[in-house]
């Protein structure tokens, strides 16, 4: 057997190990194979309430069965316009003291249309623990700045099959990577041996990478939670944006009545030839033509 036949099967046989061993049934794999539970959040469904039937004893869980599930949160605040850059301002003070490990801002942005109109928007990660902290009291700070709490929101998408299918695909390739290294060291061979199994390692390391920063990227997701804030103007009913139509109707009064003169105008300006037209026919026809029909009409008798 050559190095080439020698390299596929080893990869087929960790692809199939990383699959289930039997036809690649994946979903006999999953309760046994499990990312390290420290590193992730463990979201358990609760066991709803008469499944469990009198004298019966209640099933033990799979060993090994955990969840991943990414949440999605969000959240809508109506203050007064004076309060929305403070509170921004204060979620973000809050976020950064909290610490990179914690609480992470992605995005913020805040735009004043007016004096009396002005909206942000805050996106940031954060742990579960923070972020039900945050929500919590959110609340009762839109009370206290003489808001309101307009809209909420909590989306969760579960990402078990594809952190664990993640993981053990990136433990049949470093496994694959460890048994290339060992042939290298132990079965030389010619140099174009060498240089397929040189190229076989460095396409293993390039896709461990890949799969190790995917499944960072993932657990981050499960780690810390996404939330999203948005700021909107609350209208106070007097204030002067309320009124503003008003007194430009007034400030305007003298500009539009102009503006009706000269629409009058501009029409009998446009209008005043068929006028002159139109008269004129009218003219010919009572004077000219008419009195001739009536001559010709015979008397009745």
């Amino acid at each position: 057997m050559n190095i080439r036949h020698f390299l596929a099967a080893v990869a087929s046989a960790l692809t199939l190990a990383a699959c289930g061993g039997s036809g690649g049934n994946y979903e006999g794999s999953g309760a046994v194979m499990a990312p390290p539970p420290e590193a992730m959040k463990m979201a358990e469904a609760p066991m709803a309430d008469g499944l469990v039937g009198e004298g019966e004893a209640p099933a033990p869980e799979a060993p090994g069965a955990v969840q991943y599930i990414a949440y999605s949160h969000s959240i809508g605040m109506r203050l007064p316009v004076k309060s929305i850059e403070p509170a921004m301002l204060g979620h973000v003070a809050a976020c950064n003291a909290a610490g990179p490990t914690v609480c992470v801002v992605t995005n913020s942005s805040l735009n004043a249309y007016s004096e009396d109109q002005a909206s942000a928007q805050l996106y940031l990660r954060a742990t579960p623990a923070w972020i039900d902290t945050f929500l919590g009291g959110v609340e009762a700070e839109a009370e206290a700045a003489k808001g309101e709490i307009t809209s909420r929101q909590t989306t969760a998408e579960d990402l078990t099959v594809t952190i664990i299918d993640t993981d053990a695909r990136l433990k049949a390739q470093t496994v694959l990577q460890a048994r290339i290294e060992e042939l290298l060291a132990d079965r030389p061979g010619n140099l174009g041996e060498l240089l397929e199994t040189q190229r076989e390692l460095a396409r293993v390391n390039g896709e461990i990478d890949s799969l190790t920063s995917s499944l960072a990227a993932l657990r981050q997701r499960v780690d810390m939670s996404q939330l999203s804030v948005s700021y909107e103007t609350k209208v106070n009913p007097v204030s002067g944006g309320t009124l503003s139509p008003l007194s430009d109707a007034f400030g305007n009064f003298f500009y539009n009545l102009s503006g009706a003169v000269a629409a009058v105008i501009t029409a009998f300006a446009v209008g005043l030839p068929w006028l002159l037209l139109i008269g004129a026919l009218l003219w010919i026809w009572l004077r000219l033509i008419w009195p001739r029909i009536r001559r010709k009409k015979p008397p009745v008798a």
